[in-house]
């Protein structure tokens, strides 16, 4: 009887003893993974954006032979856009070629002023008209896959400015974990702070319609040992280090891209 009840109280307090374990590397786990996101009856482009503009980014991978004709065909598109009365809505930002990163690629930005009531409108010119028709057919030759996003520009972020001289343009891609672009917003506000030297700041959005959770962060820089040492800056400011331990965690995957303005692009 005695082994009997030593037995059960040694068994007891191991249970407990696992059962303490447990929760400190629950608690301990929960720190780590788990990061409290706050319902909200707003939705997240709601509480990012503050502009009714939607922006269209277009990634094609063009042939490794056909890169004169291919740019030639985007300008013939644009200038054909220019023409059109109706379209006045529509406008590029940006044309760029990739230096690093993806090779045969090219990235055009463009703006719908009028929202996706714009869009629309223009789906529908394009869709009607012959001579657009054949630039698509043109381009689906010359091409080797096509993406198309439609985007909201972060409300924090520095209004665009066209650039007239030559830069290159450095774009940083981030696949965010689904619920965390309002945390990645609220750490941006501040970490955009800290980047502002020589205006290197040119865009920041997040995605509407296309792959969802995903930012795109533009920056301008003169050339690459500009870039290298505004980056040094910003990792001696106070305050930069930690906006970056905070939002490392919400990133799936990142990549970056250096690119090189077209000659029709209207920021250089």
């Amino acid at each position: 009887m005695a082994n009997n009840f030593h037995y059960l109280n040694k068994l007891t307090q191991n249970l407990r003893s696992i059962s303490t374990s447990s929760t400190k590397r629950d608690a301990w786990l929960s720190k780590i993974f788990v990061r409290k996101i706050e319902p909200t009856k707003e939705s997240h482009s709601r509480m990012l954006s503050d502009k009714e503009v939607i922006y269209g980014l277009q990634t094609h991978n063009f042939r490794a032979d056909s890169k004169k004709p291919y740019l030639q065909n985007i300008k013939n598109n644009l200038d054909l856009i220019k023409s059109q009365g109706s379209l006045n809505g529509v406008e590029l930002v940006g044309s760029w070629t990739v230096n690093v990163g993806d090779q045969d690629q090219a990235l055009h930005l463009w703006r719908f002023n009028g929202g996706y009531e714009t869009i629309d409108a223009y789906n529908q010119v394009v869709a009607e008209n012959e001579d657009f028709q054949k630039l698509i057919e043109e381009q689906g030759k010359l091409v080797r896959s096509r993406h198309l996003q439609y985007l909201l520009a972060f409300s924090y972020w520095p209004q665009i400015l066209i650039r007239n001289r030559k830069n290159i343009y450095e774009i940083r891609s981030y696949a965010l974990k689904p619920g965390t672009m309002i945390e990645w917003g609220n750490n941006w506000a501040r970490a955009i702070n800290f980047r502002k030297n020589n205006d290197e700041p040119f865009a920041g959005f997040f995605s509407q319609i296309g792959r969802l959770y995903n930012v795109h962060h533009i920056w301008c820089y003169e050339d690459l040992n500009a870039r290298k040492d505004t980056r040094e800056s910003a990792w001696r400011s106070p305050g930069w280090d930690e906006c970056v331990a905070y939002t490392v965690p919400l990133i799936r995957e990142m990549h970056c891209r250096i690119m090189i303005p077209t000659e029709f692009s209207p920021t250089k």
